[in-house]
C-alpha cells in the first residue's frame, strides 16, 4: 500500500501543512497544545536552512500531503559520525495504516546511510503504546540511556518535549 505514495524533500510551500501535522502531533501524542507561531518559526527555519533540520512529506496518489517527518544531526565524539534523529512523525489519521511509517523512516534511513550516519535515533513518549509498537517493528529498540532536560526559560506553554 506504501508504494501508493510519493515522498519528497518538503519546501517552503509546505510551511503550512508541515506546522498544522506539527501542532497536531503534539496534540495525540501527548495532549499538549503548543504555539502556533513557536511552530511556525522552527519549522520554516528548518525548510530555510537543512542544516538545522530535512523535512519530507508523503503525498497520496491526489497528490495532498499526508504524512511529514523530519531529522536534525548530532555529532557522536564517541563514534566520529553523526547520529540522525528522527522528529515531527505525522500521518493524517485516515492514510494511518498503510505502511507509511515504514516508508518515512526507510527513506530517512536512506538518507543518513548516504550521508555515513552512524545510526537513526528517536525519541516517542512513553505513553505512546501505537508509536512505541510501530518504531519497534521498523527496527528501533530501546537504549539505556534517559534523557534529561534543564529548562532555560520560563514559558507556561513549554512541555518535557
Amino acid at each position: 500500500m506504501s508504494s501508493d505514495y510519493t515522498l519528497r524533500r518538503a519546501t517552503t510551500d509546505d510551511l503550512e501543512t508541515i506546522v498544522g501535522f506539527t501542532l497536531e502531533e503534539a496534540r495525540e501524542a501527548e495532549g499538549l497544545k503548543k504555539d502556533a507561531n513557536g511552530v511556525g518559526r522552527g519549522v520554516s527555519t528548518s525548510l530555510e536552512d537543512p542544516s538545522v533540520a530535512t523535512y519530507w512529506v508523503a503525498e497520496s496518489p491526489k497528490g495532498e500531503i499526508v504524512a511529514s517527518t523530519s531529522a536534525v544531526r548530532e555529532w557522536s565524539n564517541f563514534n566520529g559520525g553523526y547520529y540522525w534523529w528522527v522528529q515531527s512523525m505525522f500521518i493524517v489519521a485516515e492514510h494511518r495504516g498503510r505502511g507509511l511509517v515504514e516508508l518515512l523512516l526507510d527513506t530517512v534511513a536512506e538518507a543518513a546511510r548516504a550521508a555515513g550516519a552512524v545510526d537513526l535515533r528517536l525519541y516517542v513518549h512513553g505513553a505512546n503504546e501505537r508509536a512505541l509498537e510501530a518504531y519497534r517493528r521498523c527496527g528501533f529498540d530501546e537504549t539505556r540511556y534517559v534523557i534529561m532536560r534543564r529548562p532555560l526559560e520560563a514559558d507556561e506553554l513549554r512541555d518535557d518535549g
